[in-house]
C-alpha cells in the first residue's frame, strides 16, 4: 500500500512539474498558468507560448474588447439608461438600478477598474442597439423587455466577434460583454446541435491587448482609463469610487495596462502590457490557478516580462542576395548576333528592406531566391520572373514569413524571328 502511495505521489509531482515548465529558446520558464503567451505588441509575433492556442474561458479579460469597442464607436459624454436586464447582473457589480442614467466615461472606469458586470451590459446595450432596427434604437433602454435587452447584447457580441476576427483572432467566440461563462447553440449540422462556449486563446487575447495599446485610434484613451488608480463620480444622487484592481501596475517598471479576470470555470486570468524604450510586450495568462492562488498570475506575469526584457532586443537585418543572369531561349541578343545567347539581369521590383526586428540572440533573417534556370522569349520589361522571400529563423529552426518581393526583368528581350535573321544576313553581306 505504501509503495502505491509513494509511486502515485511521484507521478503526480512529475505531472505538475511538466505542466509548470516550458522551454523558451533553450531556457526553461516555470509558470503556473495552464495557457500563456508573450507577444511582441508591434509585430504580433508570439515570442513564447505554453498551450497558447488552446481555447479556454477567459473571464473578465473579455472587458478589454468591450472597452475598446465602446471607445471607438461611442461617445464618452453620452448619458445612457439602465435596463432591468443590466441591473440584474451578478456580482461584481456597480449596483445600477433600472431607469438610472450614467455617463459612458464613468461606466468605462467602472468596467475596467472594478470589473463591474452590470456596467458591461449597460455599455453593451448602448452600442448594440445602434446596430438594430430604428424602433429599437429610438426606444429608451430602460423600457426594454428582457428579450430586447438580450437582443441588444447579442448584437454587441456579434460586433465583438467581427472585431476579433478582423484582428486575426480566429479562435475567439464572445457571447457576453463581461466574460461571464456562457454557451450558445450556434447551428444545427446534420441533425447535431453545435454549441459554442464563451472563450478565447492566450494568443488571441495578447493580440487584442496589442491592438488596444498600439493600433486602435482610441489607444490613448484606453491607456488613460486602465492606468487610473482611482475614479470617483456622482450619478443619480449617489457617489461611487472605483479602485483599480490591476496590482501589477505597481509591481514592475514600464507596465502600461492590464485586466484581471476570474470565474469558477476560467480560474484566475490576466492580460497585460509593458513598455521598455521602443520595445512593447503583451502577455496573456489563462487558468492561472484557482482559490487560494490569487497571486500566481502576478508571479507568472513578472517571469514572462523579465524573460522578455532579458532575451529580446531590436536588431537590424539586411541579408544579401545574389542573382545570376538568366539565359533566354530564342532571345534576341542586343548585339544582333543570332549565335549569341541573350540574358536577363534580374532585379528586385522594390528596394531590399532592412528588417528592424525584436529578436533573441541567434535568431536571424534568411532570404531565399526563386528563379528559373531558363526563360523563354519574348520577355517583357518589368515582367515577373521570380521571387525573393525573407524568413525569420528562430533558434529552434522554425521559420516565420516576413516579406516577399517579386524579381523582374529590367528590359525587354525580343524573340528571334524571320526579320531578326534577315537583318543579320543583310548586315553580314554588307560588310563582306
Amino acid at each position: 500500500m505504501w509503495f502505491k502511495r509513494l509511486t502515485g505521489g511521484f507521478f503526480c509531482a512529475l505531472f505538475f512539474w511538466m505542466n509548470c515548465y516550458a522551454s523558451v529558446s533553450g531556457e526553461e520558464v516555470s509558470l503556473y498558468s495552464t495557457s500563456a503567451v508573450l507577444m511582441d505588441a508591434d509585430s504580433g509575433r508570439v515570442l513564447y507560448e505554453k498551450n497558447g492556442y488552446s481555447i479556454l474561458a477567459n473571464a473578465s479579460t473579455t472587458k478589454i474588447m468591450t472597452c475598446i469597442l465602446v471607445l471607438e464607436q461611442g461617445n464618452m459624454e453620452d448619458e445612457i439608461e439602465v435596463s432591468s436586464y443590466a441591473a440584474g447582473m451578478p456580482k461584481v457589480k456597480l449596483n445600477v438600478k433600472k431607469g438610472e442614467v450614467y455617463r459612458v466615461e464613468d461606466l468605462l472606469y467602472s468596467l475596467m477598474l472594478e470589473s463591474h458586470n452590470d456596467s458591461a451590459v449597460v455599455l453593451a446595450e448602448y452600442i448594440g442597439k445602434m446596430h438594430l432596427s430604428m424602433e429599437m434604437r429610438n426606444k429608451n433602454t430602460s423600457e426594454y423587455s428582457m428579450e430586447e435587452s438580450m437582443e441588444a447584447v447579442g448584437s454587441f457580441a456579434e460586433i465583438m466577434n467581427r472585431k476579433a476576427e478582423s484582428l486575426g483572432c480566429n479562435n475567439t467566440f464572445f457571447i457576453t460583454p463581461n466574460g461571464l461563462d456562457a454557451m450558445r447553440i450556434c447551428r444545427e449540422v446534420g441533425g447535431n446541435t453545435i454549441r459554442q462556449e464563451h472563450g478565447t486563446t492566450a494568443a488571441d487575447l495578447a493580440r487584442m491587448m496589442a491592438y488596444c495599446i498600439r493600433i486602435s485610434p482610441k489607444r490613448e484613451e484606453f491607456l488613460e482609463i486602465t492606468r487610473e488608480p482611482v475614479h470617483t463620480f456622482t450619478a443619480n444622487g449617489r457617489t461611487f469610487t472605483c479602485v483599480n484592481h490591476n496590482a501589477f501596475l505597481n509591481m514592475m517598471n514600464g507596465v502600461l495596462s492590464g485586466k484581471t479576470g476570474f470565474t469558477n470555470k476560467a480560474g484566475y486570468c490576466y492580460v497585460g502590457a509593458l513598455q521598455e524604450g521602443e520595445r512593447f510586450f503583451t502577455i496573456a495568462l489563462l487558468a492561472c490557478g484557482w482559490p487560494n492562488h490569487k497571486t500566481w498570475k502576478w508571479s507568472d506575469s513578472r517571469k514572462l516580462f523579465e524573460y522578455a526584457l532579458k532575451t529580446f532586443c531590436y536588431r537590424n537585418f539586411k541579408p544579401r542576395i545574389t542573382m545570376q543572369p538568366i539565359p533566354v531561349s530564342d532571345g534576341a541578343d542586343m548585339s544582333g548576333n543570332p549565335y549569341q545567347t541573350a540574358y536577363v539581369e534580374p532585379i528586385p521590383q522594390r528596394q531590399i528592406p532592412v528588417f528592424h526586428l525584436l529578436t533573441a540572440e541567434g535568431e536571424k533573417v534568411v532570404a531565399r531566391v526563386r528563379l528559373p534556370e531558363l526563360l523563354d522569349a519574348p520577355v517583357k520589361k518589368s515582367q515577373k520572373i521570380g521571387t525573393v522571400t525573407y524568413y525569420l529563423l528562430n533558434t529552434a529552426g522554425d521559420e516565420e514569413l516576413l516579406d516577399e518581393i517579386d524579381i523582374i526583368s529590367p528590359e525587354e528581350i525580343a524573340e528571334k524571328n524571320y526579320l531578326y535573321y534577315a537583318w543579320f544576313l543583310i548586315r553580314l553581306f554588307c560588310f563582306l
